[in-house]
């Protein structure tokens, strides 16, 4: 939990009629599939990557602001950061 990253200058975030999505700039618009909704607590922790918090803090944070049991956000917070990973959306600073 003491990893830290920082996010793709290849990829914006964006608040749309109330959806929030990840596109990546170099697929075309119509490449849905590159297109990628946020859910509120994906989206919290996309905000919250910013090349100085360590996961542990983000975990801090997001277990101040949703009511969730620590370990269960653990495991689903790790899994995000891979996926995120997995896309290309991330590095791991350092």
């Amino acid at each position: 939990m003491e990893k830290i990253y920082i996010k793709s200058p290849e990829f914006i975030f964006r608040k749309i009629s109330g959806e929030m999505i990840l596109v990546p700039l170099k697929s075309k618009a119509t490449d849905l599939p590159s297109i990628y909704t946020l859910n509120e607590s994906g989206a919290r922790i996309w905000e919250l990557i910013d090349g100085r918090k360590s996961l542990a803090e983000i975990k801090d944070k997001l277990t101040e602001e949703f009511e969730v049991d620590t370990e269960q956000l653990e495991k689903d917070l790790v899994e995000f950061l891979n996926k995120l990973k997995q896309i290309n959306a991330i590095q791991e600073v350092g």
